[in-house]
């Protein structure tokens, strides 16, 4: 089992490609570079911001590998390329990814369970009994294709297992976050909310952490809010109801807006994506570009306070 720390900010890892579709390795060594100087504390490759669904196994194993080698151990990495139907091309997919050296290996939810028919518990456990023992895993209720939050009980059950490190957790909900860290506590287990809106109030109940998909655009302001909202609560609330009103810009054509706000950064070469076949600019003509420029500016506005403490 792993002794290394999965608490902190989580960067959901984007996939750059290039223009012709294939992916943009250059572009990805810049981008981890990017989310470990802007202080993330783990890497999160092969998830639904990388585009998973539109990846083949082949491709998920050499971006697992290839983020891996290239932290070279300064910050953990986990990974997950974990869509298969059946529970043998999981236990295919999640070995071959294993076998890339990550940190822990994380399992989709609604994989456990993928026709929705309180299947968790059986798939599980068969999964669990052909794994290594020694393997850190951990949890993602990806949204795709459809949200399947875990039952307390079946969180209890993962997290007494001491089997699971990290789980991301998609629930959006306060309440149901402190009491999800209530059942791990005692347990290897770290809840990590995914939810701008209530990043701080998570981090308060317990959350260690964040890991929404704006880890993609200031990652370093969501890091200095985890580490420093209790010396510094009146600008954590400031920055807080910014990051939250920010995040809304998700709904432009996610992940291309980001891919977007990161070429304008020059870290990536291109906006392409497998899964969006349209292009953000025209389509939100009226705000997409411009909401990121003014977030651009509230976010540098905000590093500079944090410097002047």
């Amino acid at each position: 089992m792993t002794s290394k720390s999965m608490n902190g900010i989580v960067a959901v890892m984007l996939t750059p490609f290039h223009n012709d579709g294939t992916i943009d390795y250059d572009s990805l060594a810049r981008l981890i570079e990017w989310y470990i100087a802007n202080g993330v504390d783990v890497l999160f490759a092969a998830c639904q911001s990388s585009e998973v669904l539109h990846l083949s196994l082949e491709e998920r194993v050499a971006l697992s590998h290839f983020v891996v080698k290239q932290a070279a151990g300064r910050v953990p990495v986990v990974a997950s390329g974990h869509i298969g139907q059946t529970r043998e091309e999981q236990l295919t997919e999640l070995t071959a990814v294993a076998a890339t050296g990550p940190d822990a290996v994380i399992l989709i939810t609604n994989r456990l369970d993928p026709d929705n028919r309180g299947e968790f518990r059986g798939n599980l456990d068969w999964l669990l009994a052909r794994l290594p023992a020694d393997l850190p895993l951990g949890l993602y209720e990806c949204p795709v294709p459809f949200r399947r939050l875990l039952s307390d009980d079946e969180l209890a059950i993962c997290a007494n297992t001491g089997r699971f490190v990290i789980f991301k957790d998609v629930c959006c909900d306060l309440k149901r976050v402190e009491r999800r860290v209530g059942i791990v506590e005692g347990t290897p287990l770290a809840i990590v909310n995914a939810n701008g809106t209530i990043a701080l109030e998570a981090m308060k109940v317990g959350s260690k952490g964040y890991s929404g998909v704006f880890t993609n655009i200031h990652p370093d302001l969501y890091a200095w809010m985890y580490r420093s909202w209790k010396t510094h609560p009146e600008l954590a609330e400031e920055l807080s109801a910014f990051l939250a009103v920010a995040s809304v810009s998700e709904l432009m054509g996610y992940p291309a807006i980001a891919k977007l706000y990161l070429q304008k950064l020059g870290i990536i070469d291109t906006i392409k994506c497998r899964s969006i076949d349209y292009d953000i600019r025209e389509r939100f003509w009226w705000g997409g570009e411009p909401i990121l420029d003014k977030i651009m500016i509230a976010s540098d506005h905000y590093r500079k306070v944090i410097s002047s403490l």
